[in-house]
């Protein structure tokens, strides 16, 4: 296991046992955590049977994952494995000095037995090499409690309370299974600054070539490989639920995390209500788009954005943008906004609309790292964030018309325009963007998509109708989509697909996905797509929050 090295850099007393001329650990003398060690961060990963929970847990529907990147040309060959080796993790542990009366303290937003299941599994792996965990749900502002960065991106203190985070990353492009890892992020809570992949990010960010890019994230998953600066855990497909009461008319699944043209327009059902039954209703409110843009259901439909993508999610067609171009330097965008469109509440939508939705997200701070990267190089956007401007000057408005200048090439600006909706500045203009999620719009959203907001019951269902005054038509009759409330991971998809409430469901749960082929009149789709599953390790100085 050489070349392995930590976060925080060694002191010059420091041993190559990574301990000082004391026999202190050098993690306790710096003031830090045992995970910031990555022999310690190694010792996780080998101390896990992965083929052994993929065969048992999800039943053989996931592969074992040594990176972020899925398989492919993306993915660099020269990774270590990291395989189960349980010796091998009790002598690495014992290296670094592992304390024994530590307890890990490990967070999840899944609800499912099926998480439940996976991480007693691996709580019980590390009890077999001396690591105490226990595992805590965490609920309504995942994002507050997960990715809030330190004041000091270099030595910290953590702002968020946990040891590990296990999450997923189901990355729009291949830029954002590593964003993260940015000391400029403005969601990298767990990682402090590490100048090399800084200057990879950068350097990767700013070329369009498609080779180039391949070779930086190469290079970039070798540093975060050799370093353990995650725990990478598998990666799994995705499935579509349907019922027979209705029919997609050919449309091909893809990943609904994301937005994509599902052609739920030209859908049908054969239901006398005209209704399609769904989950991902609101429990707490309906939760704004910057960090998750197409998570839920009514994130799509309620919304609509710049431009449209194909269910790969490669950028296709204008929708809000008639028309749009790139000038031969690729480093000025221009576009045409669709004359005649309104807001759902009447209000005319207009080019100044588009541009405080896109100032908006150079501003808020738990935006989408590539959203926020590929804003940020607008001309003069840094001046705006400062205060310094009222608006960005590379954003300029000609009738319909609007130009977008960059200082630099804005490598992943038209998948950015494929994902993030355009937001009502009538109504959210006057938002503190640090309060953006608790604004009364979040209760009954407004937007400019093909269904708005009617019933709404928080934490029981809401009812989305299909609004006449969107643009684009369609040949279906489902008139109204009726959403029982739930979490990213439904626990209640097999009952209520047992009791005839599910119409359409996007689901990852492997568990569930079986159970409910088994329904009658159910159809489960296996999605062409795979994303992965991580352990996010807080190497900042932290206390865990174990009671």
């Amino acid at each position: 296991m050489g070349g392995l090295s930590a976060c925080t850099q060694p002191t010059p007393q420091q041993t190559a046992s990574g301990s000082t001329s004391s026999g202190v650990p050098a993690w306790k003398t710096n003031g830090n955590t045992p995970l910031s060690d990555a022999r310690v961060r190694t010792a996780l990963k080998l101390a896990i049977d992965m083929p052994a929970i993929i065969d048992s847990v999800f039943q053989g529907k996931a592969t074992e994952a040594n990176s972020m990147t899925i398989p492919g040309d993306w993915l660099a060959t020269d990774l270590k494995d990291y395989k189960y080796d349980p010796e091998q993790a009790k002598a690495l542990l014992a290296e670094a000095q592992w304390p024994a009366d530590y307890t890990i303290d490990l967070v999840t937003y899944y609800a499912d037995q099926q998480t439940t299941d996976f991480l007693t599994v691996i709580q019980q792996y590390w009890q077999a090499v001396g690591v105490k965990m226990q595992f805590r749900l965490i609920q309504g502002d995942t994002t507050s409690q997960l990715w809030v960065v330190p004041k000091d991106r270099v030595n910290g203190p953590s702002e968020v309370k946990w040891d590990i985070a296990y999450a997923a990353k189901a990355a729009l492009v291949e830029y954002e299974n590593y964003s993260l890892y940015s000391s400029s992020a403005p969601n990298n809570s767990f990682l402090p600054k590490v100048d090399q992949l800084d200057t990879l990010l950068s350097q990767v960010s700013q070329t369009v070539d498609t080779q180039g890019q391949i070779a930086i994230f190469k290079q970039i998953q070798k540093v975060v490989n050799d370093n353990m600066y995650d725990i990478p855990l598998y990666h799994q497909i995705a499935f579509a639920i349907t019922s027979n009461k209705i029919d997609t008319k050919g449309n091909t699944f893809g990943n609904d995390q994301f937005y994509y043209n599902t052609g739920i327009l030209d859908w049908t059902t054969t239901r006398s209500d005209n209704t399609l039954y769904t989950n991902g209703g609101p429990q707490e409110f309906f939760q704004q788009p910057t960090v998750n843009p197409g998570l839920f259901i009514y994130q799509d439909l309620v919304f609509d954005r710049l431009i449209d993508a194909d269910y790969k999610l490669n950028p296709t067609k204008g929708k809000i943008a008639e028309s749009y171009q790139f000038s031969s330097d690729n480093k000025t965008f221009s576009m045409k906004i669709r004359d005649g469109l309104t807001w759902q509440d009447g209000q005319p939508l207009t080019p100044a609309d588009v541009q405080f939705s896109l100032e908006l997200y150079t501003k808020i701070p738990t935006m989408n790292a590539i959203a926020a990267g590929a804003l940020k190089a607008l001309t003069g956007a840094q001046d705006f964030i400062d205060g310094k401007t009222d608006h960005i000057a590379g954003i300029t408005i000609n009738g319909s018309n609007m130009e977008l200048k960059f200082d630099t090439v804005s490598a992943n600006l038209l998948n950015v325009l494929s994902q993030w909706p355009i937001l009502p500045q009538h109504l959210l203009g006057k938002t503190p963007l640090d309060t953006l999620q608790q604004d009364p719009f979040w209760q009954k959203p407004i937007g400019s998509g093909p269904y708005k907001v009617d019933e709404v019951v928080i934490g029981n269902y809401a009812t989305l109708v299909r609004w006449d005054g969107y643009f684009q038509k369609g040949s279906g009759n489902i008139n109204r989509i009726y959403m029982t409330a739930s979490t990213e991971n439904d626990a209640n998809v097999v009952k209520n697909a047992g009791g005839d409430m599910v119409d359409y469901v996007f689901n990852k749960n492997v568990a569930d996905a079986i159970a409910v082929a088994k329904i009658p009149n159910m159809k489960v789709t296996d999605i062409d797509f795979r994303y992965t599953r991580v352990f996010y390790v807080n190497q900042f100085p932290h206390t865990p929050n174990i009671k």
